[in-house]
């Protein structure tokens, strides 16, 4: 048996997390993308601020939603991140949807995505088949992210494309947000995806400066971030542009200002911050927990700067409630703080 492109496919048992195993499409790959060392710090024992709870999905949405999901066999970024909001946004009809499969060319410090090389692969059909799945979830709003392909020569960018057209087609009345690799800072690829017909573009810096090596893959670059950014804006100013910063990784909030202002510089509207969670004890630890009160505060910084939005919180992901952004309310955080 042997994949569209002939590889063989070749079936193992799975991995433990850090370990090498063969996808369905014949290729090596390193189970939650950062190779299990002797050298890991532990994870820390103890519970986790009271803050970090999130509350059981539930809701007739919700649970209409998860159904089609399941008769289906439909896959979203929400599942299979385990995203603590997906009770939250599927009631409210968002969702995510990774593209171009679940295997990374990259290994970024603080992401548990597998890692290794798919020497090319992509699946033909997926993107009328994500349309069909927008379609069949109700969906108001999609976003779209991927690995990062560095094994393609345009990073995946047509396939980004595609893929929001046929959505398009096949909704329209559905928003599309695209979060995408950086395609190795090439601007052209860039214009694919910003040209597709989509109304967010996004492309996270992920951290401070001083921090981006070693929390992401050598690959990438805050200034090829900022660069890829600023061009999207450039190319197409009508689309929005979009970026996200995890906290508790060092940084202090001289740099955090600092990158809200090199943001700000290349026109970027919107901005996310959420405390990063190690999702695995080979990946980087959490250097603290970022109170709620530090990330209102950081809010009305990035506000008083001139972000369109700023959504920010503890439980807060790239994605969080991402229909709702230019509510002017923090995506209704207070809310669920006041009904709490």
């Amino acid at each position: 048996m042997s994949d569209f492109k002939g590889i063989p496919i070749v079936r193992s048992a799975p991995a433990a997390s850090g370990q090498k195993y063969v996808t369905p499409q014949g290729f090596t790959a390193i189970r939650d993308g950062i190779k299990k060392t002797a050298a890991a710090e532990p994870l820390q024992v103890g519970r986790k601020p009271r803050w970090l709870r999130a509350p059981m999905p539930a809701g007739a949405r919700f649970e209409a939603v998860r159904g089609i999901v399941r008769e289906h066999r439909l896959s979203t970024v929400c599942e299979e991140a385990k995203c603590p909001n997906i009770g939250e946004c599927w009631n409210a009809g968002t969702a995510t949807l990774m593209l171009m499969g679940a295997v990374c060319t990259r290994a970024c410090r603080f992401c548990s995505v597998d890692t290794g090389n798919p020497r090319g692969w992509l699946d033909p059909e997926e993107p009328e088949n994500a349309a069909r799945t927008v379609t069949l979830m109700g969906l108001g709003y999609v976003v779209l992210t991927s690995v990062n392909r560095d094994d393609l020569p345009d990073g995946g960018a047509a396939h980004f494309a595609a893929t929001v057209r046929a959505i398009r087609r096949a909704s329209p009345g559905t928003a599309v947000e695209a979060l995408t690799p950086d395609f190795q800072g090439v601007l052209a690829d860039v214009e694919t995806v910003v040209d597709s017909g989509l109304q967010v573009f996004a492309q996270n810096v992920e951290t401070v400066e001083r921090l981006t090596h070693p929390v992401r893959d050598a690959r990438a670059g805050y200034r090829q971030t900022l660069d890829v950014l600023a061009h999207s804006k450039r190319f197409r100013p009508q689309v929005l542009t979009k970026t996200s910063l995890m906290l508790g990784l060092g940084e202090t909030d001289a740099e955090i200002l600092a990158t809200m202002d090199d943001l700000r510089a290349v026109g970027v509207d919107i901005l996310t911050l959420g405390q990063y969670l190690r999702p695995t004890v080979n990946h980087l630890p959490v250097q603290r927990f970022v109170a709620p009160e530090e990330f209102e505060n950081l809010r009305r910084e990035a506000l008083a700067r001139g972000f369109l939005e700023c959504v920010a919180g503890p439980m807060v992901r790239s994605s969080y409630r991402a229909e709702r952004a230019l509510e002017g309310n923090n995506c209704g955080l207070g809310e669920s703080a006041a009904g709490a």
